[in-house]
């Protein structure tokens, strides 16, 4: 737990302190109370990182080693992790708010088997011979973009690094992760393990920090690439920073306000525990998060009536007892943003059928909450909250919901609750959306791509596909006329 304590940045393998000298305070959501002082990176702090990751990727060992042995070192540090498991899991429940539980039972595990797919992945990476027209030979290469940024969000900090470093480093770049700085703690953590594992210096460069550092890593003319997982706000000025400079290949993951729609003929109780999991998992602090609820006329009211239940017995409290259910949002800026949508609701004239107050006096937690938004036109309804609120609103028949499934510039993800195969596969095809889920929820696997259409971002996190985001392919041409 070095790193930890002394909140520093890791450049080259070293822990060293900002050249600025500034350090930042971490919060504990649940408790409000100061959990340590971290190292605070600046555009200088960029600089230096980034001079590292470039001569290790052009002169240091990482250049020499070859894909098999990369994928070893990612199985190596896989097994850090597990052996971690909970200690890790304590850091991020305690940094983030989200409950024990989800970090033992879901955040680590995955980050885990990420790194296992990618460690797998590393030497099953090739190009392709390719038959030509004429006396020719030609094959491809498919080579590492090179100097990687990649600045990741607070509510799942320590699976969002494994999302992005898993690919990057199976592919030969070396990276400088930025981690937000609401949650840099398992970042950090992370990093004494990725040194502990053998990585050698400059491949993974770790620096917490505000948005100045995110904005040099993204206009920095010596980055080949910017990774970004965030508000598609943020994400539209991190694209407009690398057009500005080098024309560095982006990829991003955005917001998004995903439809779970529930027909009459779906098994309701199945729906409602999906909407319950499509909603209050991880305090609503989900970009793929089921928001919108479009539930069929004829069963409106009495699934609200259920949802109603269920909500109001979800456990809301100390996010490290093993019971609590939903834990406290990440921090005082996100509790009282998610406060204000739901007044906004309420002004609206949305009707509140759960929720829709704070839930302790101490800590960022609220109550789970349901609205009833009628007509499905209202702020809450349309605009992302990330945060523990579902808008739900009833649909009459299947012209009447593709009216209202698809949102205007958000798709990232939507679930589909029907008993009917036909009906799913056909309304799967019409949903705009990079995800859909049918009669399941906030389903994943380190081997199935994960990104959003529309402004919800572009580019596939996981799988295979997010190969395509970290190399670059080259063609060959051999003549071989007499």
């Amino acid at each position: 737990m070095g790193a930890v304590e002394t909140g520093k940045l890791l450049i080259n393998n070293e822990w060293v302190d900002a050249l600025s000298g500034k350090t930042f305070s971490v919060i504990n959501p649940a408790t409000e109370e100061v959990l340590g002082e971290v190292a605070q990176a600046g555009p200088e702090d960029v600089d230096n990182a980034v001079r590292v990751a470039r001569r290790s990727f052009e002169q240091g060992a990482w250049k020499k080693m070859s894909a098999r042995e990369r994928g070893k070192l990612l199985y190596r540090l896989a097994e850090l992790i597990e052996r971690n498991t909970q200690e890790l899991a304590e850091l991020e429940t305690k940094n983030n708010g989200k409950p024990i539980r989800e970090t033992t039972g879901v955040d680590v595990p995955f980050v885990v088997d990420t790194f296992r797919y990618y460690a797998g992945l590393a030497d099953k990476i090739h190009g392709e011979t390719i038959p030509v027209s004429g006396d020719y030979f030609n094959y491809t290469l498919r080579e590492p973009m090179g100097v990687v940024a990649q600045i990741i969000p607070w509510n799942f900090p320590l699976l969002m690094a494994a999302w992005k470093l898993g690919p990057a480093l199976a592919t030969g770049c070396t990276v400088i992760l930025k981690p937000a700085e609401q949650t840099p703690l398992t970042a950090l953590r992370l990093g004494e393990l990725i040194i502990e594992a053998g990585f050698p210096p400059g491949v993974v460069n770790i620096l917490p920090g505000f948005g100045d550092a995110g904005a040099a890593l993204a206009r920095h003319m010596d980055v080949d690439k910017v990774a970004f997982t965030g508000s598609t706000e943020v994400g539209k000025l991190v694209m407009q920073a690398a057009s500005q400079t080098n024309l560095k290949r982006v990829s991003l993951e955005l917001g998004g306000k995903a439809p779970n729609i529930v027909f009459a003929d779906a098994d309701i109780d199945a729906a409602v525990q999906g909407a319950i999991d499509g909603i209050f998992f991880n305090q609503g602090e989900v970009c793929c998060a089921g928001s919108r609820l479009l539930i069929e006329q004829k069963v409106h009211e009495q699934f609200l009536d259920k949802l109603k239940t269920r909500a109001e017995s979800l456990r809301v409290g100390n996010p490290m007892d093993h019971s609590t259910e939903m834990g406290a949002q990440v921090s005082k800026e996100q509790y009282d943003k998610i406060l204000g949508f739901i007044a906004t609701g309420k002004a609206e004239g949305c009707r509140v059928i759960a929720g829709g107050a704070p839930a302790s006096d101490r800590g960022y937690f609220i109550k789970p909450t349901v609205f009833d938004s009628e007509a499905g036109n209202s702020t809450i309804y349309r605009e992302e909250i990330f945060g523990p609120v579902v808008a739900a609103t009833a649909f009459k028949d299947i012209d009447q919901l593709l009216e209202r499934a698809d949102h205007p510039f958000y798709g990232l993800s939507a679930g589909i609750w029907t008993s009917d195969v036909k009906k799913a596969h056909r309304l799967a095809k019409a949903v705009k959306a990079g995800t859909v889920w049918v009669n399941c929820f906030n389903k994943f696997d380190a081997a199935s791509p994960f990104g959003g259409y529309k402004q919800s971002g572009f580019g596939r996190e996981l799988g295979h596909h997010a190969i395509e985001l970290y190399t670059q392919v080259k063609s060959v041409w051999m003549n071989l006329q007499n």
